[in-house]
């Protein structure tokens, strides 16, 4: 249920089509819409297609429903399997469920802010010490239970968890062997009702824990999860220590670092090696990378800061007279802190503006009221060459607070754009 556009359906698809399996992929999107996807497993025998919607018989007439990430909480086809008895689950726990079963040891990442860099810091450590590791979940282009085959008894599986993948382990009632919990902010409140409803989906990384599991948390939500009596009390990390020279920039980051640490402890690595691994990581694309310096004006690329709090966390990294390129589509999250982060640290404010970029709108607003100047660019080819006029010092940061959808297919797409547009300018 959802192929989606990402790359992970099709993976998930090809790998169940290979084992052998009779595979009916459904999606709202039509078959244009999902051209790529279509035309990658057309080659499948065993692989059917309804798209453009989803029949409910489809859903009471199966062996096993695998839904996608951000499915209704109340689809009315998942009601439907269930009520057959047929078994819904999410491809990612999927996979957790067998890995663990044949001996690999299970670390999830979850949080509103971190989860990506704090998954793949643990990933590079063990694998620069030549540990036999594996990265997935919320990994762009990756089928996850297409690793399934190559893991083996002793290895370790790095999860980066969203709270819709959370979904799926709460269904299997499961939970990873070694749980972060980096933080909880105000985020998809155009999905969730409330913010319990969105924190109930992310409990489910602690939940099932056992008692020789490992949960470690944040400061900020720590309390959060005690309220709720887990299995196993958090353990908050201290903050690494101020010698560790981390290429990464930002308090953030080395609360992020903090959170690697503490896991890869758990899985019994030394000081050292946790150090010599971490001073080596470079930041993943996306998120606080630094792309290139034009002119003596340094740029980074923040394209998955996708909430006011992620843009507050960048520009204090990034400090004084920076450029900002901001703005997308509507959230519901609240602007007033991101907007006091700009007054202080956004030299020259350039907000992207496209039709039905309400964020933007929202945020244009409050900008005004505070008085504080912004340009608007109707795309990120005129929003860069902006930058690059206005900024005589200082750096240009493109973390746009907000997501994607209207000027751009989904997050990946308008991180694409922007790299191949900084690195095309002479």
């Amino acid at each position: 249920m959802g192929v989606g556009l990402l790359g992970r359906g099709v993976g998930d698809a090809r790998f169940l089509a290979t084992c052998g399996a009779e595979v009916l992929v459904t999606d709202k999107k039509t078959e244009t819409e999902l051209r790529e996807a279509v035309t990658a497993l057309k080659e499948y025998p065993n692989i059917t297609f309804h798209l453009g919607g989803h029949d409910l018989k489809d859903f009471t007439s199966c062996d096993m429903v695998i839904k996608a990430a951000s499915v209704p909480l109340n689809s009315p086809e998942i009601a439907a399997a269930r009520a057959a008895g047929v078994e819904v689950v999410m491809s990612t726990a999927l996979f957790a469920k067998y890995a663990s079963e044949a001996g690999a040891k299970i670390v999830g990442v979850t949080g509103t802010r971190g989860k990506t860099t704090v998954a793949h810091m643990i990933s590079h450590v063990l694998k620069k010490a030549k540990k036999p590791a594996f990265l997935g979940g919320n990994i762009r282009g990756l089928s996850t239970l297409a690793m399934l085959p190559n893991v083996h008894s002793g290895d370790v599986a790095i999860l980066e968890l969203d709270s819709w993948q959370l979904q799926g382990f709460g269904d299997l009632k499961m939970s990873p062997h070694i749980a972060v919990f980096t933080n909880l902010m105000p985020d998809h409140q155009n999905y969730y009702k409330d913010m319990e409803e969105y924190f109930s989906d992310k409990a489910n990384i602690f939940r099932y824990q056992q008692p020789t599991d490992v949960l470690i948390a944040g400061a900020s939500v720590a309390e959060r999860i005690r309220a709720t009596q887990p299995p196993l009390d958090p353990i908050v990390p201290e903050l690494i220590s101020s010698k560790w020279k981390l290429q990464v920039i930002g308090e953030h980051n080395r609360e992020n670092a903090s959170f690697a640490a503490a896991a890869l402890a758990a899985l019994g690595l030394e000081e050292q090696e946790i150090r010599a691994g971490l001073e080596s990581f470079e930041p993943v694309e996306g998120r606080l990378q630094f792309v290139r310096e034009i002119n003596g004006i340094r740029i980074y690329n923040d394209n998955n800061a996708t909430t006011p709090e992620a843009t507050i966390a960048a520009l204090r990294a990034v400090g004084k007279n920076t450029t900002l390129i901001v703005g997308g589509s509507e959230k519901g999250l609240a602007l007033e802190g991101l907007v006091e982060e700009i007054k202080e640290k956004a030299s020259h404010v350039i907000l992207l503006v496209q039709g039905n970029y309400k964020g933007s709108e929202r945020l244009a607003d409050i900008l005004k009221k505070e008085n504080v100047a912004f340009e608007e660019a109707g795309n990120l080819e005129t929003a860069i060459e902006s930058a690059l006029s206005h900024t005589q010092k200082g750096a240009i940061l493109f973390s746009p607070a907000f997501a994607s959808f209207g000027m751009f297919k989904n997050e990946y797409e308008r991180n694409d754009q922007f790299l191949r547009l900084v690195h095309g300018f002479q």
